[in-house]
């Protein structure tokens, strides 16, 4: 069986690593060895950070659509609660969007909700 060499895969393979850590501090954008293990950590937080953003970005609708119904004297979790009952299907991103530009329709949507809840 013929013997096969690797070194242009393995050149390849290690290039691709240093490029994903073109502008790391030092040694992590020179040397493979080093580059590989911040490239693998780097791309473990990149995850992670995908996943908070979700979570972050609800916490600040929800937030926003808080202090909306505390305007029109309602709590977040009674207002909920009362387009839940109505069957009204709006996401918390565009409620929030709404408690921004749209104080009238957001109004609507609180007195919908109140009257359900009485």
């Amino acid at each position: 069986m013929a013997r096969v060499k690797g070194a242009m895969m393995t050149r390849k393979r290690r290039n691709k690593i240093l490029k994903l850590a073109k502008g790391y501090w030092g040694a992590k954008s020179k040397h493979f060895k080093m580059a590989n293990e911040q490239v693998m950590k780097s791309l473990t937080y990149a995850y992670t950070g995908r996943r908070l953003k979700k979570r972050d970005f609800r916490r600040l609708w929800i937030t926003r659509i808080n202090a909306a119904c505390k305007l029109s004297g309602m709590n977040y979790s009674q207002f909920m609660h009362g387009l839940k009952l109505c069957g009204v299907e709006i996401n918390r991103k565009m409620l929030s969007e709404l408690a921004i530009h749209d104080k009238a329709a957001f109004q609507s949507l609180v007195e919908m909700a109140k009257a359900k809840l009485a």
